[in-house]
């Protein structure tokens, strides 16, 4: 085979001008180099994904699951007037979804905490804001157990009177975790 050294490609080492029909020599760096490129190609080729399913075969959506939660009895909507008639409502509805908590008697003359409350409930008797006129400091743990518990509570008597009310109660709480609403209080000694 003869050809024309103006058509032959051009060539790197003068072996190959001399036999043209010869294959190029490969380095070793180069064909680790391409093995490797190969193996990568492969492990590449099986992470692949499904393609997605043609837009001409729609698949139905999933059907929502329902979990049943906690059946919670509405309380009976409040019918007061006032925010201070309101108070007597909500407390006796915490009370009630608290009574295991409650300390029962009169209450010892120490306390370990004593905070004042301000909750401020919307027309569906949610609670949207919770304030602390005086909060007990010196045991966070008390207020964030108090904020737990009435945020817990809801939904509270449904204010039809009022719509929107903010009522403000103070929490006596004992050392054993029990505590009373000042609103509902048997006492202290």
């Amino acid at each position: 085979m003869n050809q024309d050294p103006q058509t032959m490609p051009p060539t790197s080492s003068p072996s190959m001008a001399a036999r043209p029909d010869a294959a190029p020599r490969v380095r070793p760096a180069a064909r680790m180099m391409v093995a490797t490129l190969g193996v990568m190609v492969a492990l590449l080729a099986g992470c692949s994904s499904k393609p997605a399913p043609s837009p001409a075969t729609p698949t139905p959506p999933a059907a929502p699951v329902v979990v049943p939660g906690p059946t919670a009895k509405a309380p009976p909507p409040s019918v007061a007037r006032t925010p201070k008639e309101y108070r007597q409502d909500a407390a006796r509805h915490l009370y009630q979804l608290n009574a295991d908590r409650i300390y029962k008697g009169r209450l010892p003359p120490m306390l370990y905490a004593i905070g004042t409350l301000e909750v401020l409930v919307d027309r569906q008797g949610n609670v949207v804001a919770l304030n602390w006129l005086r909060a007990p400091k010196h045991a966070p743990e008390v207020v964030a157990e108090i904020e737990r518990t009435a945020r817990a509570a809801a939904p509270y008597p449904i204010p039809e009177r009022l719509g929107r009310v903010t009522y403000t109660d103070t929490w006596l709480w004992h050392k054993s975790g029990r505590f009373q609403l000042d609103t509902l209080t048997e006492g202290q000694d």
